[in-house]
């Protein structure tokens, strides 16, 4: 389907370079999770949300059949009319693809591609032929969570996709890959863990040639931990990403959303204010929908206005040192130790305990930390299990039971709810 470099880029701002400029000017960038299966729709998405009263990139989001390489399945519904949960990028004509983009302006506007592969090559041929240079995921970060597929095996396809899409850089091209790291089961992570696993991402990506890249952070359960996360992810890129353009972009909350339009708008809003307050650069935005449905055109342009408005009057806050940074920090240095190729240095430390999610039931994940959460929201380690942390990052609070677990996963939604 695609050739070996795909079409040269048009002419006009990289991802970062709109992103910096919105920033160097205060505006917090804002941005959608769409993705539809019709070129139409797609299109209108695009355009709303490029008129949306509001600093806004473009997002095409692949169905999950092209996610997971279930290609036959999406020939079977394109064939037979049925709607599917994304843009089916792979299988669409890229021709189609780079027409819709011209409609919408890019590349004066950019677009991501987002997916959730852990075996991503498909897509990635699919998008540079498509004439996109900007993506997201990880090796780890789009393994553990999404797929059962061993880690080493998606740490060789993903140096793989970073050295295809590393390769626009001789078309005069600055291609854009975003870490989802901070975000992986981040909603009872502390967050040195998964701060740690974004940067090691970004390292990689610039390992295998990436000189543009973003790393994530999710909007957890108490705001002020992460204030101090947003900003210890900050410090930390300043001091190991010092060749490579980054920045730094917030997700809403990831967990039980709240079901209430009120609880939903109101965490949107806390989200917006963490993302400038924090000194982020972007934010991914949820709808009033998310709880219940696929989200309208219509309900994402409000959450991007809603979002663009609730960041304006922010200014940046400085908060107390808890010692997230150090934890980070840390992490990263006991994974780089285990070996000069990071990706060699992420297997291992998984295989060794060195890094370990929380609840991740991955056959790579030793699943031997466990979490507790305060009455407030702040999220602790209840046992490290193997992490190369000092005893003092251990809390006093019990571990989590099954009951527990349940409470705090909708620790979110019941207070933003009023429930």
């Amino acid at each position: 389907m695609a050739t070996a470099t795909g079409p040269s880029p048009a002419v006009g701002p990289s991802f970062h370079t709109f992103i910096s400029d919105a920033r160097r000017d205060r505006r917090l960038v804002v941005q959608p999770r769409m993705g539809f299966s019709d070129t139409g729709a797609m299109t209108a998405g695009l355009r709303a949300t490029r008129a949306a009263r509001a600093t806004t990139v473009g997002t095409i989001t692949v169905d999950s059949y092209t996610r997971t390489g279930e290609l036959g399945a999406v020939e079977r519904a394109l064939r037979d009319g049925v709607a599917l949960n994304g843009y089916p990028l792979a299988s669409i004509d890229p021709g189609v693809t780079r027409t819709m983009l011209g409609e919408v302006g890019h590349p004066s506007f950019p677009v991501q591609v987002r997916h959730g592969s852990a075996a991503p090559t498909k897509i990635f041929e699919a998008l540079l032929e498509a004439g996109l240079d900007a993506t997201e995921g990880g090796p780890v970060s789009y393994c553990l969570p999404y797929s059962r597929r061993p880690l080493h095996l998606a740490v060789a396809e993903w140096a793989h996709c970073c050295r295809r899409l590393a390769a626009r850089r001789e078309d005069g091209a600055n291609p854009h890959l975003e870490s989802f790291g901070g975000c992986m089961l981040g909603q009872l992570c502390p967050p040195g863990l998964l701060i740690a696993i974004t940067v090691l991402e970004a390292l990689f990506f610039r390992q295998h040639g990436i000189r543009s890249v973003s790393v994530s952070f999710a909007q957890q359960t108490n705001h002020r931990q992460d204030l101090e996360g947003v900003q210890a992810l900050r410090a930390l890129c300043a001091e190991l990403l010092t060749d490579v353009d980054w920045h730094v972009v917030v997700y809403a909350y990831m967990g039980v959303y709240p079901r209430t339009p009120r609880g939903a708008r109101e965490i949107l809003r806390a989200a917006a204010r963490l993302a400038h307050g924090g000194g982020a650069a972007r934010l991914i935005v949820k709808t009033t929908a998310e709880a219940h449905r696929i989200p309208t055109i219509g309900e994402n342009v409000e959450a991007l206005e809603l979002a663009a408005a609730a960041a304006a009057d922010v200014t940046p806050q400085a908060v107390p040192d808890s010692g997230i940074r150090d934890e980070a920090r840390q992490l990263i240095h006991a994974v780089l130790s285990m070996d000069a190729d990071v990706g060699r240095a992420l297997v291992s430390a998984f295989a060794r305990g060195y890094l370990d999610v929380p609840y991740c039931i991955h056959p790579d994940n030793h699943a031997a930390t466990t979490t507790s959460m305060d009455a407030d929201g702040w999220l602790r380690w209840a046992d490290v299990g193997s992490l190369p942390l000092t005893p003092d990052a251990v809390s006093s609070p019990p571990l989590l039971t099954s009951a527990g677990l349940l409470r705090a996963l909708s620790h979110v939604q019941r207070s933003y709810d009023g429930a």
